[in-house]
């Protein structure tokens, strides 16, 4: 009878425990979860009705252009798309362009890589598993208090084997990680960045903060642009939701005649707003990018892309 109500109990315990687990995990999430809700309630109310919502657009914005230029009724997944989600004859161009992508090549090459073995005969499968890996990251490893980005990894799983570590903004770099972009977005992945625990919640804080504070002699950041500034344009560049800003990485931007990191894309922003841009591999920039992802969350992964 002891040893019944001994096991009884232990089990009970066991119970309580991996309740209070589940429970806690949600609790460090809540806050980001919130704002992460309230986001996509953002959007999708701000493109629901363009010309009823005028004020949240360009404020020289003509009717018709409010009407028939900006697609209206927007939900969550469309955001994935950039500005190409709203502009309607940039989405146009957009669909042509991805009828002959000019990524094809760097998909490849990237598979190359993928399979190359290092000098003592391992390569990447040895680190990730499979391509579609990409899909884990960012994420934070309480093991080393830190969040660690695919970029990070990359480099990690190289130097380990013995082997350089590769430029972080382009190149090698982004040559593989379109071809795990590609496995990821054919195995349908969905952003899937968790916060459960305080180190990680604090990290996503830091994000946020780091987001939403002004810098540089221009006095901008980042939500200035791209969330109240989301429809609006800058000379005859249209604006991006902060939404799904994550989603399409490594890109082939136009202006690079070449395909890039999502590293390369925020450093080029960043300097843009008249501040110094963080290391790619630094603190600050692996919060941001773990704040940005974990508020795309649930969006289908589907880089490689293209933008101007």
């Amino acid at each position: 009878m002891l040893l019944k109500i001994a096991k009884t109990t232990a089990l009970i315990a066991l119970t309580v425990s991996a309740f209070n687990i589940t429970l806690n995990a949600k609790d460090f999430s809540s806050q980001a979860e919130k704002d992460r809700v309230a986001l996509v309630k953002y959007f999708e109310t701000k493109f629901q009705d363009p010309l009823k919502n005028r004020a949240e657009f360009f404020p020289y914005a003509t009717d018709d252009e409010l009407e028939n230029g900006i697609a209206k009724g927007l939900k969550f997944q469309d955001f994935a798309l950039g500005n190409y989600s709203y502009n309607i004859d940039g989405k146009a161009q957009y669909e042509d362009l991805r009828e002959m992508p000019p990524y094809d090549y760097d998909i490849d090459a990237g598979e190359v890589l993928w399979n190359k073995a290092f000098a003592n005969g391992k390569s990447f499968s040895t680190c990730f598993g499979t391509p579609d890996a990409l899909s884990k990251y960012p994420y934070f490893d309480d093991a080393r208090n830190q969040v660690v980005t695919l970029t990070q990894a990359v480099n990690e799983c190289l130097t380990s084997n013995g082997e350089k570590a590769w430029n972080t903004k382009k190149g090698d770099m982004a040559k593989l990680q379109a071809y795990m972009a590609k496995s990821a977005q054919d195995e349908e992945k969905v952003i899937d960045v968790k916060i459960d625990s305080q180190a990680a919640a604090d990290a996503y804080e830091r994000g946020k903060e780091y987001y939403y504070t002004q810098r540089g002699y221009l006095k901008l950041n980042c939500a200035e642009c791209h969330v109240t500034g989301s429809g609006k344009r800058v000379r005859n560049e249209k604006l991006s939701p902060f939404l799904g800003q994550v989603t399409h990485f490594p890109v082939y931007r136009l202006k690079w005649k070449g395909v890039g990191t999502l590293e390369r894309r925020m450093s080029g922003c960043i300097k843009d707003q008249g501040q110094v841009p963080p290391g790619d591999t630094s603190k600050d920039m692996k919060e941001l990018l773990f704040f940005m992802s974990y508020m795309s969350n649930g969006m289908k992964l589907d880089g490689p892309d293209i933008r101007k």
